[in-house]
């Protein structure tokens, strides 16, 4: 009787030491974005919130072109050697028409990344 008591002493023991955490709610993801997904999103949308229309996307080679009264507005997206996106944007064309296009472009980009 005594050797069932401890028995039963001991397994109560060990299972009260076992902790069981629940999953916080939320929603989950098997497969997060990655981050050139995140960065070519991004500068897609940097295009639409300064209403430069879309004339070229071409995901393969990461360009992302179009073009707003005379000014030409390109953004590279470039998955560099250590795993890192670089993302660059470049105007040309009548930028006399509007010089702070590029800065405003990248602005919408770094909002639109979450910075």
């Amino acid at each position: 009787m005594n050797l069932r008591v401890a028995s039963l002493t001991l397994v109560a023991t060990l299972l009260g030491g076992c902790t069981y955490y629940q999953a916080a709610p939320g929603v989950y993801s098997s497969t997060p974005a990655s981050s050139f997904d995140r960065s070519w999103s991004a500068a897609k949308a940097a295009f639409a919130d300064q209403g430069v229309p879309i004339t070229r996307e071409d995901r393969a080679a990461g360009v992302v072109s179009g073009t707003r009264d005379g000014i030409n507005v390109m953004a590279n997206v470039r998955t560099q050697a250590d795993g890192s996106v670089r993302v660059e944007f470049n105007t040309s064309g009548a930028t006399a028409k509007d010089p702070d296009l590029i800065n405003r472009m990248i602005g919408a980009y770094n909002r639109n990344m979450g910075r």
